[in-house]
Parts: structure tokens; sequence; C-alpha cells
């Protein structure tokens, strides 16, 4: 990718990025070379340091690409000009021709090829982009039927534009209830370290309560702007009344749905509160794991940032080409133009290795808690400790992770992508085949996440390389799939409540706050997107939670095999933890008494491993 990054670098692709050039291939603001067969081409530029796009409104839909001839000004026109007259007072004055090239100012009036050589008026009034030197229009309307041609899923133009006005009349309620369902997760979070023993079952019951009472609210509120409907009703009031209907009955449905998942695990909700109450103490004296996914999501915005860029320059590196019309357009030749599937496949797979490095941090830091017998001895720092170990040791063990997910990840999205393509085209037995490949991939995809994770944990342990540590833990997680099913199932359930909770009460202020501008604003959009938004901020912080919750299981899991307790050979765990699996062994002894359940227990089938960690992440999706 630092190849790549070099060779659009060096062929001149940033420079005219950043400072444009016109249809004969003249790099704005500099002097340039002669393209053979292209008039205008070869131009000193030095003064005109701006593109101009004499009909910038005139889009191509398909190729999403202005269709227009570029120019290089000196300035961009700050006022609208509504004739030719104007165009050429504008030159006479500011310097800056607006027509091409060969054409003198005095022309503009005379010349009947101003006609077609000079800006379609009335020229909009336009601004030079930042740092990239085009002249943009000040008015963007004339990019709206390029926005709506985006939205293929909106067939009626008026509905859009309405939930865009939803959305920008209610801008500060979203920010504000994002902001929201930020402050919500970090409180969850302090919640989590310091009542882990109760978080269950107050979980349990604000989610019942959130549910009901939300459902209730949502059919209130349908029951109250049903009765009070005139016959001169809005548009906006009937929309939202219709959607008021839908979200009521979706929450009708959730509901039923969350209460029988609560009365079918009620018996096991007791079996996390332990495990709970240990990972509470992993973050009461590892504080900073609360903000690695700011640190995580930062460097991922970093990287991605980069990438794009790349891929800018990869858009206007190559060689000058006359094209039909008689301009110039950059296009590379040979293998080179295939370069953009490998900047591709690399951002797939940074992106991964970067998500790799948090777990292998978090992994690092929790083992070297678990494994502290003095908790006082810690190190003062345990990330930092683990992020250096990460880097001086175990940067490939993270690449050979990350790039066997990529191997999955690649197959998948080329399948996604030809689904989308033969969309209604293909015939019922093919569509049938490539859901299913598609399906298969994912599973397997989300099966080979959950074995990196905890090789990175075994890494973690005995600083062993990636296939040995991966090879460890799936005969460890073999040996005590029990114990997987019936301690981290349950506990990401309860994750998966804590995130319920959260958007259920960001959208449920959401739908108080909004229902005040039900008359004047469509509040479909603004809704969904706080909910996704809560959601998300949720997810990033539980997932934190989350693999805490794991690794601590696998370092149990490696504790009990290789101890046992008698001198010399004592538990690292925590004594709640040990109380926890005990209590648990006798349980299923007692349910299995006579089927030899205990065999059953310390020798599981693998399949059923298989099973246990596919639907756990189902769920955590």
């Amino acid at each position: 990718m630092g190849f790549i990054c070099g060779f659009s670098i060096a062929t001149g692709a940033a420079a005219r990025l950043l400072s444009g050039y016109d249809s004969y291939g003249n790099i704005c603001g500099q002097k340039n070379v002669k393209v053979e067969g292209i008039v205008n081409s070869g131009l000193d530029l030095t003064q005109k340091k701006y593109v101009f796009f004499l009909d910038p409104c005139n889009i191509d839909l398909v190729h999403q690409k202005i269709k227009s001839i570029a120019l290089c000004v000196s300035a961009c026109p700050r006022k609208e000009l509504k004739s030719l007259a104007d165009i050429q007072k504008f030159a006479e004055t500011n310097g800056s021709t607006l027509c091409s090239y060969e054409l003198q100012p005095s022309e503009y009036t005379t010349d009947p090829r101003a006609a077609k050589l000079c800006p379609k008026y009335p020229v909009p009034e336009s601004a030079p982009i930042p740092f990239f030197h085009r002249c943009a229009p000040v008015n963007i309307s004339c990019y709206a039927k390029f926005a709506e041609a985006l939205i293929t899923f909106v067939s009626d133009s008026s509905v859009l534009h309405r939930l865009i006005s939803g959305v920008m009349t209610s801008k500060e309620i979203i920010m504000g209830l994002c902001l929201l369902s930020l402050v919500l997760s970090m409180i969850l979070m302090v919640i989590i370290r310091y009542i882990s023993r109760v978080l269950v079952w107050i979980l349990t019951i604000l989610v019942i309560l959130g549910s009901l009472g939300g459902t209730g609210v949502l059919w209130w509120l349908y029951a109250k702007q049903r009765i009070s409907a005139g016959a001169h009703e809005t548009q906006i009031a009937k929309d939202n009344l219709q959607a008021l209907l839908i979200y009521a009955i979706a929450a009708t449905v959730f509901t039923v749905i969350m209460l029988l998942i609560v009365l079918i695990m009620r018996k096991r909700v007791a079996l996390t509160i332990a495990l709970f109450h240990v990972a509470g103490k992993v973050f009461i004296h590892l504080p900073l794991l609360v903000f690695q996914p700011f640190w995580t999501f930062f460097v991922l915005i970093v990287f991605w940032t980069y990438w794009i860029t790349v891929l800018l320059f990869l858009g206007t590196t190559g060689s000058p080409v006359p094209n039909e019309e008689g301009f110039v357009e950059f296009r590379m030749a040979g293998p080179l133009k295939y370069m953009w599937w490998y900047h591709v496949v690399g951002l797939i797979w940074i992106s991964e290795f970067i998500l790799a490095c948090q777990q292998m941090t978090v992994a690092g830091a929790v083992v070297t808690y678990y494994f502290t017998r003095e908790k006082r001895n810690l190190p003062f720092t345990p990330i930092l400790a683990s992020v250096n170990r990460l880097v001086c040791y175990h940067l490939g063990t993270v690449a050979k992770g990350s790039f066997i997910i990529t191997l999955v990840k690649i197959p998948r999205m080329i399948l996604m992508y030809i689904h989308t393509q033969l969309k209604g085209k293909e015939n019922a037995c093919a569509r049938c085949m490539l859901k299913a490949c598609i399906c298969c991939l994912w599973c397997l995809e989300k099966c080979l996440t959950y074995l990196n994770q905890n090789a990175y944990t075994a890494t973690a342990i005995n600083s062993t390389n990636f296939c040995t540590s991966a090879k460890d833990a799936f005969v460890i997680l073999v040996e005590n799939a029990l114990r997987v099913a019936a301690i981290n199932t349950v506990g990401d359930f309860m994750l998966f409540l804590g995130k319920v909770l959260i958007v259920c009460s960001t959208g449920l202020a959401g739908i108080m706050l909004l229902n005040y501008q039900r008359d004047y604003t469509i509040w479909v959009l603004p809704l969904i997107i706080v909910c996704l938004f809560a959601f998300l901020v949720a997810h990033c912080f539980l997932s934190i939670y989350e693999m805490v919750v794991d690794v601590l299981f696998l370092c149990f899991a490696i504790d009990t095999k290789y101890n046992d307790g008698s001198p010399g050979r004592e538990f690292y765990m925590d004594k709640v933890l040990m109380e926890f699996v005990e209590n648990s062994r006798k349980s299923m002894k007692e349910a299995g008494r006579g089927g030899g359940a205990e065999g059953r227990e310390l020798k599981p089938m693998p399949v059923l491993l298989m099973v246990c960690l596919l639907g756990r992440h189902c769920m955590s999706e």
C-alpha cells in the first residue's frame, strides 16, 4: 500500500488532485508539458490556480461526475453573472477569464464561438473549495437532482424533501439525544463497575419495564393523535400518525419476544452475577479500558482518511490520453490499472488488523490482572504494558489472524456484490445458492473471529505463535463447551439487554421531544438516526466489557486445567468466580444424576461448541 501511495504521488496524481486540472490536461498553478494532439495543452498557468467548470450543474448521474469543460482561472466569480457582458466585465476587472483560452476578453460579446466556449449563464456565485482549488457554486440546489438519484429507495422526491427537512429542523434535538446516549453508556459502565452483583436483575427489570412503558406510550400517543385528527389534517401529521402505528406494532412484537426470552432464561440469569462481579473488578483496577473504543475509533478514522486520499490519488493517476470529445483523461495501462483492487484488500486487512490490535491489547491487560496474585503489585499502566508487548512481540500474530478474517470476508463481499448486480435477473435456484454461500461464509467469519480473539488471549498468556495459540484455545474451549454455553451466552445476553436499555431510553426521550414538533416536522428519520447512533455507542462501550468477560473465562479455564488448589498449584482466580463455577457444576450434576452428566461436562462433543459459539455471536450481532 505504501508503494501504491508513492507511485500515485510520483506520477503527479497528488498535484492533479489537490491543485486541479483542466480539460486539456494542464495542472492549475504551474507550468505544464505539451500533450500530443491537444491544442490547449502545455500552458503556463502559474497565475491561474482554480478550476472552473463552464456548466457545473451538468451532472452525469450514471458515472457520477460533472460533464462540463474545466478551465483554470485566477479567481472564482463571487457574484452571479447574468450575461456575456457581465462575464467580460468580470474578466477585465479581476483578470480572471472564464471563457476558453483561445478567446480574449474583448471577444466575449462579438465572437460567435462564445456561446460554446463561455460558461452557461447565468453563472452562479461560487467559492473555492478549501485545499482543493475548485470553484463550487455557493447555492448547491443544482446538486439536488444528483442527491435524489443516489437515494434509490425513495420513489417520491417529495417524501425525500420532507425527510431531509425533518432532520434539519430537529438537528439540535438529534445532537442532544446523541449526547444523551453517550452519557447513558458511560453511566452504565460505571454501574457495571460498582454494582455488578445486582446489575443483572436491575437490567432485566428495567428492560421489562422500559419495553412495556415504551410500548404503552406509543399506543397512547397513537390513540391520542387518532382521536384529535381532524378533516383538514396536514400530510406531515398523517405521516407521523402512520409512523406511530408502525412503531407501536413493532414495539409490541419486540416486547413479547423479549419477555419470552427473559422467562426462558430466568433460571440462568443468576449464573452471570459472579462473572459480572469479577469483570467489574477488572474495570476498577484498569479504568483505562473504558477508553479503548475511542482510541481504536480514532486510529480507524486516521487510516480511512489516508485510504480515501490515496484512492482519490489513484483516480487521477496515469498517462494523459485524448478522449472522443478531444479532451484529456488520465488512464493507467497494463497491470497498474488494477492497483485499486489491492488497495481495497488493504482496507479490509488493515481495518481488521487495527481491531485485532485492540483485542490483543485488552487481552494482555486482563491476563496481567488475572495472573497477578497480589493486585497491588500490578504494573502502573497495564494497558501501556500490553501495548508495548504487542508492538515488540505480537504484531505478526495479529497480522496473521486479521489476514485469515480478510480471506473469508473478501469472497463474501464479492458474492454480495454479484447478488446485488444480478438482483431480479437470476433464477430462484441460483439466488438460493448465492444466499446460502453468503450465509455460510458469514457464519465461518463469526466463528473465526471468536477463535481469533481467544487465540490472542492464549498468545498473551503463553507468548506462543498464532497457530499454536489458536490450537490451544480451541482445545480449551472444546473441553469447557458447557461452561461456554452456561456463562458466556447468558453474559452476552445481559450485555445485549444493556444495549437495548440505552436504545429504548434514548428513543423514548426522542419520542417525547419530537412529539412537540409533530405538526410541522416529520420525525421518522430523526428518530431512526438517534436510535442507530445510540446502539452503536452502546455497542462500542459494552463490546469492551464483552471482551473482558471472554478473556476472563479463558484464563479461568486454563487456570483450572493446570492448577488444582493444592500447595504449589494454587488457583489464580477470584474466589467469587470459583464459587460460581462450583455451584453451577453441582446444579448440573443434580439435574443429570444417573445419566453421566459429569462425564458429558468434562468431555463434550466439539459440535456443541460450534453451536454455542454460533448462537452466541448471532445474538451479539
